[in-house]
């Protein structure tokens, strides 16, 4: 509805011969920006995929980009199991878009960006079922951050990593959040102080990523892992998934005690009752997929 006001709005200032090629241009800039699509998201048997899809900007992580990403992680599906986050292209995502952080945009509008980043990262942990990232190509700087920030991460063997900020006067310290939490300090301060990026097999062996598998079975490996997932209790992996990104911020002794707790939890549920009954049975559990109680 919004672009199609738009459109007629830019043909009538069109046909008045008193208004500046500068409001048409300003009018059509509006209009690009209003229709512009910057995923492509598909939903099938509780996978959905989210597919970065401005390959003409690299998939640059614009603010457009970001809150389209968000509003599709977000959105309410009763039967929503995983998302996969893939791209079009030959580069995953190569971060910020530099031309939204001049000093022309301003302060307000950089903090903008770096807050609904953040949201929407933050988010990848903190939905209740597992996000996927399905890699091809070159991720860096936020690209790489996000990659960093999905719970499970397959790459090709043509996939390359880096957090090159410094290179044009901006650390990436936002990356580094996630980056840092990969893979070892040394590996991070490297790929931080000097932009380099690392192979797919180098990003593997410090674990920025799960797996790393010829170009022509990303796919197919990806789409094996969510099934995989799909069969599972989806209350069961939610408190999994929960109960980890508590406890891996505890010490030992702590994350410990938490996790005593949440085992005695997830004996209760109905679920965690009907995976032991069907193991004793010898035949496939019948999951309530909810957070019901049996005791």
């Amino acid at each position: 509805m919004a672009a199609h006001f738009i459109t007629r709005v830019c043909r009538l200032l069109k046909q008045q011969s008193n208004v500046s090629v500068k409001r048409f241009s300003t009018c059509m800039a509006l209009k690009s920006q209003e229709t512009k699509q910057y995923t492509i998201t598909k939903e099938v048997d509780g996978i959905r995929t989210i597919v970065l899809n401005d390959v003409k900007k690299r998939n640059a992580l614009s603010l457009g980009m970001l809150k389209e990403i968000q509003e599709n992680l977000y959105k309410d599906t009763e039967d929503l199991r995983v998302i996969i986050l893939t791209h079009n292209g030959p580069v995953f995502s190569a971060g910020h878009d530099l031309k939204e952080l001049t000093s022309k945009e301003g302060r307000e509008y950089h903090a903008q960006v770096f807050s609904t980043c953040t949201s929407m990262m933050s988010s990848l942990q903190d939905l209740p079922v597992p996000v996927i990232a399905s890699v091809s190509g070159l991720a860096t700087a936020a690209g790489c951050q996000l990659v960093a920030s999905c719970d499970i991460a397959i790459a090709t063997e043509k996939s390359g990593f880096a957090t090159p900020g410094v290179n044009v006067g901006l650390f990436c310290s936002t990356p580094a959040v996630a980056v840092g939490r990969s893979v070892p300090r040394k590996v991070a301060m490297e790929m931080l102080f000097t932009g380099e990026p690392i192979t797919a097999q180098e990003a593997l062996q410090h674990g920025l990523i799960s797996r790393v598998v010829p170009n022509d079975q990303l796919e197919d490996t990806t789409m094996k892992i969510a099934r995989k997932i799909c069969e599972t209790s989806k209350s069961v992996v939610a408190l999994g998934k929960r109960t980890f990104y508590r406890q891996i911020a505890l010490d030992r002794k702590q994350a410990y005690n938490l996790t005593e707790q949440v085992m005695v939890e997830n004996l209760s549920y109905t679920d965690g009752q009907e995976g032991i009954r069907a193991f004793i049975e010898k035949r496939k559990p019948v999951w309530s997929h909810d957070e019901s109680k049996d005791h």
